[in-house]
């Protein structure tokens, strides 16, 4: 099969190239899979240029040689013991509790790392979803949050590097859910996008902190542009705001501030009866966990892949360069085949 390789660190262009693989074979409880198409994260990134967090698992090589998580195609074997899925069954997930291998014309992935691809749902639409759309559900609040009338309806939801794949899901389903949303994305050339797509303000750079004291119920900072202390300035009582990336520093102030809030909170109950507590977190997605409900709104169009591309497979470099330079909107998606 091709894949493409990553053998050391740096930039994704020197250091990843495409080669020919064995076709991986099935273990037990796993499935083999033919790709039609994968999509690129930040985590990507991450994996090639050997950022901090990942130095910390391997600090000298890659431990994986193919990465890439986020994949649709077709069950072209199975291992002993699964029962999820069968040969010729049409699936889609993300890959990153598996073993990745996504940059590559086939893999082996466990069972339970794939779901099943509705029909009406094409390949490249259900490999932009995986990581990027779960992180938004989650951090919004989950069905409940996203359903109309539910509990972001009337609320101010604020969106820091709105952008990208997670944010331009996350402007949709609150949208979705009843909230006013406010964008904000440092490329301002994607503006226009993210009001099409139901934004009601947008702007580049960060929200005025004195313009927008303690206005917003809902922050998700994506990119973890905002300090804490930023933050708590920008959420309103009872508000909460979720980190979902971000670099070693910031995401080491968001724990650290999550956990000086939770024993101030704890000392005084009076504080959690009156609910004005402003509650910080970093975002734990769990993978694949709601990819059904997900994928049955982007069938019926009420949730749409803002989609660059689709790309060859001999691009993945490439395009993990513009990635990482803030230079694509929403999901960059890879076909094969």
């Amino acid at each position: 099969m091709r894949a493409i390789v990553l053998d050391r660190y740096g930039p994704p262009e020197r250091v990843m190239h495409l080669a020919e693989l064995p076709d991986p074979v099935p273990g037990a409880g796993e499935v083999t899979v033919r790709i039609a198409a994968v999509s690129l994260n930040s985590w990507d990134v991450d994996l090639a240029t050997g950022a901090t967090l990942v130095r910390l698992e391997a600090p000298f090589r890659p431990k994986r040689r193919v990465i890439g998580s986020d994949v649709s195609g077709t069950v072209v074997a199975v291992g002993p013991g699964v029962t999820r899925h069968s040969v010729g069954d049409a699936v889609f997930g993300e890959l990153s509790a598996s073993g990745w291998g996504g940059f590559a014309e086939i893999v082996s992935a466990r069972e339970d790392a794939l779901v099943p691809r509705p029909p009406a749902l094409d390949d490249l639409t259900a490999a932009a979803l995986p990581q990027a759309a779960s992180m938004a559900w989650q951090a919004l609040g989950g069905a409940e949050a996203a359903a109309p009338s539910g509990s972001l309806h009337g609320r101010r939801v604020l969106v820091v590097g709105a952008g990208g794949g997670v944010g331009t899901f996350a402007i949709q389903l609150a949208k979705r859910g009843g909230a006013h949303v406010t964008a904000v994305e440092r490329a301002m050339w994607k503006l226009d996008a993210l009001a099409d797509l139901g934004a009601d303000d947008v702007s580049a750079g960060v929200v005025d902190g004195a313009a927008s004291r303690h206005a917003f119920d809902l922050l998700l900072d994506v990119i973890g542009a905002l300090a804490p202390a930023q933050t708590n300035e920008l959420l309103a009582d009872g508000g909460r705001a979720a980190y979902i990336g971000g670099s070693p520093r910031r995401i080491a102030q968001v724990l650290f501030a999550s956990a000086r809030a939770n024993r101030q909170s704890g000392q005084d109950p009076r504080r959690r009866e009156a609910e004005l507590d402003r509650h910080v977190e970093l975002l734990a997605a769990v993978p694949n966990r709601d990819l059904p409900e997900i994928a049955a709104l982007a069938v019926t169009g009420e949730l749409r892949a803002f989609i660059d591309g689709p790309h060859p497979l001999e691009q993945v470099p490439q395009q993990l360069a513009r990635l990482q330079a803030g230079a694509v909107l929403g999901k960059s998606v890879i076909e094969l085949g």
